[in-house]
C-alpha cells in the first residue's frame, strides 16, 4: 500500500499524470486530449478534449456485469414503502425519465429544476437529466415560494419536476401550491411542470402546463433513449448556496471532472467495492446528497439507500436495521443526526447486526468530540470519520483516506488534506503562508481546484472570482472562508467561519438573507442575525431587531405577538429552516463609531463568552441590552 503522503504529493507536483490515472477510472467517449488547462487561472478546465457521459457511468455501463444487482433502494417510513431497483430496473425507469424530458423539447444544455422529496423518481429526474445533456438543479423540498422564485429566475428552467407533496415525521409537507406560487414571484416561467403524484396532498393542475408523470411515464414504457455524449467541461448540474450576500450562489459544477472525482473517492476515501451498499442519510436537495446518495456509490458500482424518514421513527434503530437488512457497508451521516440518536435508548445500537458497517463518516458541520466518542463506543470501536468539504467542492477537501493509507482518526479533527487539494493555512491580514504547527489561519487551497470543484458561479464568472479568489490579501488562493489550524501531525480542526454563513445541523444559511427576510416585516427598522453555538444542532440562528413602533411592545404578549409575525415571515419566504430559534426586541444594536455591526460581539455575549477588543463600540448599552435578553 502506498504511504499516504507520498499519494498526496504527486497529486500536487506531478498533477496531470496522477489525475489521469484516476481518469481510467470512469468509460469515455473520446480520450481527453490535456488533463489540465489552468491557462486562465482561477478558472481550471479538466481533461480537455474528452467526451463522456455522467449517467452512462453511474448506470449503462455496469449493465454488463451487475444488471441484476440492487443500485437503488429506496426506503421511506413515511409511506411505509421499500423497493429495490436493480440496475436494469434503474436504466429502464431513467430512459423512460429521459423521453418525457425529450417530449417536452428538452435539450442538451437545457435546465430542468427539481423540487422534491426524497423518492426514487428524484433519482430518474436527475439521472435522466444527465442522460441527455440537460443541466439540473435540484432545490430542497423544503424551500419556501420565495427562495425557490430566485432559484427558478437564475436557472431559468424549460421544465419543472415536482411531487405533489413530502412527507415529515408523519406529517404531509404540501409542495404544489409553494410552487405554483414560486412559479407566480419569478419572471420567468417554465414550460411545463411534471407532477409525481403521491396521493397525499390534493392539487389543482394548471392547465396546459401541468403533466402527470404516471400517465407521461405510460407513454414511454419501451423507449430506448441513448445517452448524449458530451465536453468533458459541459455542466452538470447547478446547486444554489448561501452565501455572505442575499442572492444565494449557483455553483457550476463540470461532467467528467465530477465523475472522476467521485469514481476515485468511492474506494480511496470511503472504502468502497462495487456490489457493496452505501447508506447516505442526506437530502438530494444538498451536495452530499447528489454526490453520495446518487451519483458516487452508482459510478463505483454499489448499491444506494435512498431514505425519506426521521432517525427515529418508528423508533431509534431503524437506521442500524437497514444496516443489517441491506448489509451496508458505507455509512455517510450528520453529527446533529447522531446527537439526536444520542438521545435514544442505547440497547438500540447492539439490537442489530453491523458486521457489515466498515466505517461511520460524519459531514456537514463540525464534529464535536463527545458525539464522536459516543457513537465510536456504540458501534465497538468502528472507525468514525469526519469530511470536510463544501458545496463548491462537490467532495471532501479535508478527511482520512483509509483507502490509500490506513490512519487514526483525531476526534475533533476532520483530518488531513485529501489528495489534489494544495490546501494552504494563512494570515487572513497579509496572506502570509503559516507553516508552524497551532497556528490559527484561513483555510485556502492554490489552484488549480481539482476536478469536481465548482467550474465557477452559474452566470456570473466576476462574482466567482470576487468571492472566492480574491479575498486574501496579495495571494490568488480559493478561500473556504474557515478559520482552521493544523497541528504537529499535519490534522486540521475547523474552528468556525470567518464570515456571515452559519450552520444549522449541516444547512448552510447566510445571516443576511435572514436579516432582509425580517426586514420586510412592516414593523421592523433594522436587525441583526448571528449563529449561536447549540448543543443539538451545532448553531442556531439568533435574531435582534429594533422595532420602528415600540409603542405596542410595553408586555411579554405584544413580543411574542411580534416574534411569531416574523417567524411566519421567514417561514414563508425562506422556509422553516431558516427560521430563528428567538427573535429578540432591542432598542439598539452595537455597532462601531463608523457604523460596522459588532456581530463577532454579539455572539460572543449569547454563548457566554467574553466579547473581547470593545474599544470601537460607539455605545456599550447597546451590548448590555442583548446581555439582559439572554440572561
Amino acid at each position: 500500500m502506498v504511504a499516504f503522503a507520498d499519494f498526496h504529493r504527486r497529486s500536487i507536483e506531478d498533477r496531470d499524470a496522477f489525475w489521469s490515472e484516476q481518469a481510467q477510472l470512469i468509460d469515455w467517449q473520446t480520450k481527453p486530449q490535456q488533463i489540465c488547462d489552468y491557462s486562465n487561472p482561477p478558472f481550471a478546465k479538466w481533461f480537455v478534449g474528452g467526451t463522456t457521459n455522467l449517467c452512462h457511468n453511474a448506470v449503462d455501463r455496469h449493465l454488463a456485469d451487475r444488471a441484476d444487482q440492487a443500485a437503488l433502494i429506496f426506503v421511506s417510513t413515511e409511506t411505509d414503502q421499500e423497493h429495490t431497483y436493480t440496475y436494469r430496473d434503474l436504466h429502464a425507469e431513467v430512459q423512460r425519465m429521459a423521453a418525457i424530458l425529450k417530449a417536452q423539447g428538452v435539450t442538451k444544455g437545457d435546465r430542468v429544476l427539481i423540487y422534491m422529496p426524497m423518492i426514487a423518481e428524484a433519482a430518474f429526474a436527475m439521472l435522466a437529466c444527465v442522460r441527455i445533456g440537460a443541466i439540473h438543479s435540484v432545490v430542497f423540498g423544503g424551500f419556501a415560494s420565495h427562495s425557490l422564485a430566485t432559484r427558478i429566475e437564475d436557472a431559468t428552467p424549460k421544465v419543472i419536476i415536482s411531487a405533489d407533496a413530502g412527507s415529515r415525521g408523519g406529517k404531509v409537507i404540501p409542495y404544489k401550491h409553494l410552487l405554483d406560487e414560486a412559479i407566480r414571484l419569478s419572471s420567468h416561467k417554465p414550460g411545463k411542470v411534471l407532477m409525481v403524484d403521491r396521493k397525499l396532498a390534493p392539487f389543482t393542475p394548471v392547465a396546459d402546463r401541468d403533466l402527470d408523470y404516471a400517465t407521461e411515464r405510460a407513454q414511454h414504457m419501451d423507449t430506448v433513449v441513448p445517452c448524449e455524449w458530451v465536453e468533458s467541461t459541459h455542466p452538470s448540474y447547478t446547486l444554489y448556496t448561501s452565501g455572505t450576500t442575499g442572492k444565494p450562489k449557483g455553483v457550476q459544477r463540470d461532467t467528467a471532472g465530477y465523475t472522476v472525482a467521485l469514481a476515485s473517492s468511492i474506494p480511496h476515501i470511503y472504502q468502497g467495492k462495487p456490489g457493496g451498499t452505501f447508506f447516505c442519510t442526506s437530502d438530494i436537495g444538498w451536495v452530499v446528497g447528489h454526490s453520495y446518495i446518487i451519483y458516487g456509490p452508482l459510478i463505483g458500482g454499489m448499491a444506494t439507500i435512498m431514505y425519506e424518514g426521521l432517525p427515529i421513527r418508528p423508533d431509534g434503530g431503524i437506521w442500524w436495521s437497514l444496516v443489517e437488512k441491506y448489509k451496508v457497508n458505507v455509512m455517510f451521516s450528520a453529527p446533529t443526526a447522531i446527537r439526536v440518536l444520542k438521545k435514544q435508548d442505547p440497547a438500540l445500537l447492539s439490537k442489530y447486526d453491523l458486521s457489515s458497517l466498515q466505517a461511520l463518516f460524519l459531514a456537514g458541520e463540525p464534529l464535536d468530540e463527545p458525539t464522536a466518542k459516543w457513537i465510536s463506543e456504540g458501534l465497538n470501536g468502528k472507525p468514525i470519520i469526519d469530511n470536510y468539504w463544501q458545496t463548491e467542492t462537490g467532495w471532501p477537501i479535508l478527511t482520512i483516506c483509509n483507502g490509500v493509507e490506513k490512519a487514526e482518526s483525531k476526534f475533533g479533527s476532520p483530518g488531513k488534506a485529501v489528495y489534489g487539494y494544495n490546501v494552504k493555512l494563512v494570515d487572513d491580514q497579509t496572506g502570509e503562508e503559516l507553516t508552524g504547527a497551532n497556528q490559527k489561519g484561513v483555510l485556502t487551497i492554490e489552484g488549480p481546484l481539482p476536478p469536481g470543484n465548482l467550474q465557477t458561479i452559474w452566470g456570473d464568472d466576476k462574482r466567482f472570482v470576487s468571492t472566492y479568489w480574491s479575498t486574501v490579501p496579495n495571494k490568488l488562493v480559493y478561500n473556504t472562508f474557515d478559520w482552521a489550524v493544523r497541528d504537529e501531525d499535519g490534522y486540521f480542526f475547523i474552528l468556525g467561519r470567518t464570515d456571515d454563513v452559519i450552520n444549522v445541523a449541516g444547512h448552510r444559511l447566510g445571516t443576511r438573507e435572514i436579516e432582509e427576510s425580517i426586514s420586510s416585516h412592516p414593523n421592523i427598522a433594522e436587525v441583526a442575525v448571528v449563529g449561536v453555538a447549540d448543543q443539538l444542532k451545532g448553531q442556531v440562528a439568533m435574531a435582534f431587531a429594533i422595532a420602528k413602533d415600540t409603542s405596542g411592545l410595553t408586555d411579554d404578549a405584544a413580543r411574542s405577538k411580534l416574534e411569531a409575525e416574523i417567524m411566519k415571515v421567514v417561514d414563508t419566504q425562506l422556509g422553516a429552516l431558516a427560521r430563528p430559534a428567538r427573535v429578540m426586541f432591542v432598542t439598539a444594536l452595537p455597532k462601531t463609531r463608523s457604523g460596522k455591526l459588532l456581530r463577532r460581539a454579539i455572539q460572543a455575549v449569547c454563548e457566554k463568552r467574553d466579547p473581547g477588543d470593545l474599544t470601537t463600540i460607539d455605545d456599550p448599552t447597546a451590548l448590555t441590552q442583548i446581555q439582559d435578553q439572554i440572561a
